[in-house]
């Protein structure tokens, strides 16, 4: 590494409107049996061999918003092996409006049955499911495990995008679990074999209409995305360097995507509607719905090659993905006046020196706390004093000059 490589890509300036954690408490979770750990607000380093606990700690923290984590674990397995079987995850956050305690976990059921149950609590105070911590912090992440995103199954890259939706549009999650929840009993009564056309008939009603809401708010917030991702990384930067990140294309593929482009929602709806009842018949041989939007796909092109993702390098990819998530970060600063947590979990594979100095200028840029990970430190030393940089071992925290 040259000397240049060492200096400070960017000074950290924390702002009054950064949302960031002041201090993390782990209790029985994964590898950890007591962990706390104090936070200044600067992006954090956490180094440390495989199997330190780096993945673990993150994910801790990303079980400080709605839903199950970056791995989507269930809870149950996240208890500290040998250990209770119960396990804590708390925080201290600092925001525009002042300090906020938030807090998950699993405690044994009131009813006394030794019946583990995940919590949620805020200021020390329970509260009705994880809906409520979107409101107090935006987390994001990037894992190893999203590498594969552009080669993989649409499943995944749906999961993907709704994630990123969550963020820009609280009543997302609401209205995508509608969808579910009546697709789920239309495919009990078909595997059944039902011809209850008056249950058919009351669910397709309402699969249609969340249907329909599901599918527009996906293709507005994929045309926000493509924006930002254009605006963000265009071809060239004002050197005329080749941009660190490509921008991507992005668009979203499916039969009632398609007709909400070329018709008004309603029709596109009744349209949905009819398609449910007409292939009720097939439907049922298949024991499940084979149209909608659950079968929609996601997909991205690399921009100034105009080139499908899945055909892209490995780096290339890396590359596009990084450019989305922070793209994603810059829109929601926008909407909430705060950029979002953000964590990157080795992400320094597939990246090469120039796009990790880019992504290290652009966290602070954002004034955002981001939490990376690596095996090794020095790949971060761009950051200077501009970070927090720890060592783990052995579930071990250590601070690092």
């Amino acid at each position: 590494m040259t000397d240049g490589e060492h200096q400070d890509v960017h000074s950290f300036e924390r702002t009054q409107k950064q949302v960031w954690l002041s201090r993390l408490r782990l209790t029985d979770f994964r590898n950890y049996t007591h962990l706390t750990i104090n936070l200044d607000g600067r992006p954090v380093v956490l180094s440390g061999e495989n199997g330190a606990g780096k993945t673990n700690l993150l994910e801790a923290i990303s079980l400080l918003s709605p839903g199950r984590g970056m791995r989507g674990t269930p809870f149950n397995d996240l208890a500290r092996f040998d250990g209770s079987g119960l396990w804590a995850v708390s925080a201290r956050l600092e925001g525009p409006d002042g300090q906020t305690n938030i807090g998950t976990g699993l405690e044994l059921s009131p009813e006394g049955h030794h019946v583990p149950r995940r919590i949620v609590k805020v200021d020390g105070h329970p509260v009705k499911g994880s809906g409520q911590l979107a409101e107090l912090a935006q987390i994001v992440w990037l894992t190893p495990a999203l590498d594969g995103l552009f080669t993989g199954p649409a499943s995944e890259r749906r999961r993907f995008l709704d994630r990123l939706i969550v963020g820009l549009d609280p009543g997302f999650r609401q209205l995508s679990g509608q969808f579910e929840r009546a697709m789920r009993q239309r495919n009990k009564l078909l595997d059944r074999g039902s011809h209850d056309h008056t249950q058919f008939n009351g669910l397709e009603t309402l699969m249609a209409e969340t249907g329909a809401a599901l599918a527009a708010a996906r293709l507005e917030a994929v045309d926000r995305l493509a924006h930002a991702v254009i605006s963000k990384w265009p071809q060239t930067t004002i050197e005329g360097a080749p941009s660190p990140f490509p921008w991507s294309s992005l668009t979203l593929e499916g039969d009632l995507e398609h007709d909400l482009r070329l018709m008004p929602s309603s029709d596109a709806e009744d349209h949905y509607l009819r398609a449910l009842q007409d292939n009720r018949e097939r439907d049922r041989a298949a024991k499940r719905t084979l149209i909608g939007p659950h079968r929609s796909d996601f997909l991205a092109g690399h921009g100034p090659k105009n080139m499908p993702a899945k055909f892209c390098s490995t780096g290339e990819q890396k590359a596009l993905l990084v450019g989305l998530i922070l793209a994603h970060a810059e829109l929601l600063k926008d909407q909430h006046g705060t950029a979002p947590i953000i964590l990157l979990d080795e992400i320094s594979a597939h990246l090469d020196q120039t796009r990790r100095n880019a992504l290290f200028k652009e966290i602070l840029s954002l004034s955002s706390q981001a939490f990376m990970t690596g095996t090794d430190a020095d790949i971060f030393s761009p950051f200077g004093d501009g970070a927090q940089f720890y060592s783990l071992n052995n579930a071990a925290i250590v601070p690092r000059d």
